[in-house]
């Protein structure tokens, strides 16, 4: 079954656009004439997928419709509905159009006798590595109703923790992107008025006052420099960041931050824990399942680690020793994950510390806000008395001269 886009008059008159799902074009045209559509032009929807099958628009299909979707698939699963027709379902409750269109897409090859997984892995944008070898693995072991549910867990825990990093970082844009906006009216506007004060004192200005008066000089001759200084510093940065020395000093950097370093190890950890818990209790095999959760660690000494350890496993020794020896996972999580692997129960052990780091984070989160927003105050305020100091003194010299 296709998506088609069509553009009609409905009984009234009134010019429709929208979609519709049919086996073919033509019966997509029979169910429009039916239900009383006058049709102007139809065509079928693509996804537009390039020559590696990624989706030219995958920025545009968010967790959030993800983690709906999975969940509503999964209760349809649940519900023993075939999983043709499950698709088709989702197809009707999902708002998003790009979606919408690849679950279309996903029914017909499944329809065709094309395996869930292969079909999903067609769209690696969308559906990524963890995704795609979780359903695999649920449709080898026949499981695919629990590990569905697995994946919709999985995929909210994504999605909230996305929500509180952005949450966590808004008040501090929001105070910058103020301040920075108060100082800019200050020094282009306000500042150049009282400067025309000051040269008519023929007098030594104070350096604060000197200052204050450069820069406002070279906002109001200069201001487009600062935008071009900002993009070429960016590019320079992202050009150096690119390069494996640079990843890799960047990423040693972020670690040593004072209160950023923390959270992102803590993130990293929570992520590194939950998935490959997630991935061995769905059956993935513990060398797929490390590559895996190796690629969704976002540090590359952290990262490192993971593929030492995996290769540990593949040699039949402990996948505790090199995580140990990076020095960034934490005691309690080694020495959890080193009681796992002797008593077996290694998935557990994975849960319970994913679980732990998960509230440690929401706490780090939430105390970040807290923590920054005494600093911005402190920071605006030194700005605004520096100013004030630069402009009040030389008034006071003047009234003294008069």
């Amino acid at each position: 079954m296709a998506m088609y886009s069509y553009k009609g008059l409905d009984k009234t008159g009134k010019e429709i656009k929208n979609t519709i799902s049919a086996e073919t074009l033509s019966q997509a045209k029979s169910k429009l004439r039916t239900s009383g559509i006058m049709l102007i032009d139809i065509k079928a929807q693509k996804s537009n997928t390039q020559k590696k099958g990624e989706l030219t628009f995958g920025s545009s299909v968010g967790f959030e419709d993800l983690s709906l979707m999975t969940r509503q698939l999964a209760t349809l699963v649940k519900a023993k509905i075939q999983i043709v027709e499950a698709f088709s379902a989702l197809m009707d409750q999902t708002e998003n159009p790009k979606l919408k269109v690849i679950l279309a897409e996903v029914r017909q090859k499944v329809n065709e006798g094309t395996g869930i997984g292969a079909a999903l892995s067609a769209y690696p944008k969308i559906f990524n590595n963890v995704y795609v070898n979780m359903v695999e693995a649920g449709e080898a072991s026949g499981n695919l109703e629990v590990v569905l549910l697995r994946l919709a867990d999985f995929t909210e825990a994504q999605v909230k923790l996305k929500r509180k990093v952005q949450g966590a970082m808004l008040y501090p844009l929001i105070m910058s992107g103020i301040g920075s906006l108060m100082m800019g009216v200050i020094f282009i506007f306000v500042i150049p008025k009282i400067t025309k004060i000051f040269v008519s004192m023929k007098k030594e200005l104070p350096l604060p006052t000197k200052i204050c008066i450069w820069i406002s000089e070279f906002l109001q001759s200069y201001w487009w420099s600062i935008p071009i200084a900002l993009f070429a510093a960016y590019w320079l940065f992202n050009k150096w960041k690119a390069t494996p020395k640079g990843e890799s000093a960047w990423h040693a950097i972020v670690l040593k931050l004072p209160i950023v370093g923390k959270l992102v190890t803590m993130i990293n950890v929570s992520r590194f824990s939950s998935t490959l818990a997630t991935l061995l209790n769905s059956g993935v095999p513990i060398l797929t399942a490390m590559r895996i959760v190796k690629n969704l660690i976002s540090n590359v000494h952290m990262q490192k680690a993971v593929e030492e350890s995996r290769s540990n496993i593949q040699e039949g020794a402990s996948m505790a020793p090199p995580l140990i020896a990076c020095g960034h996972f934490p005691v309690m999580v080694t020495h959890m994950i080193k009681l796992g692997e002797s008593s077996g129960e290694i998935e557990p052990m994975l849960q319970i510390v994913a679980e732990n780091y998960e509230d440690q984070v929401d706490a780090k989160l939430s105390g970040l806000t807290s923590t920054l927003e005494p600093i911005m105050i402190v920071a605006m305020g030194i700005s605004v008395a520096f100013i004030v100091f630069a402009v009040v003194v030389p008034m006071m010299e003047l009234n003294q001269v008069r």
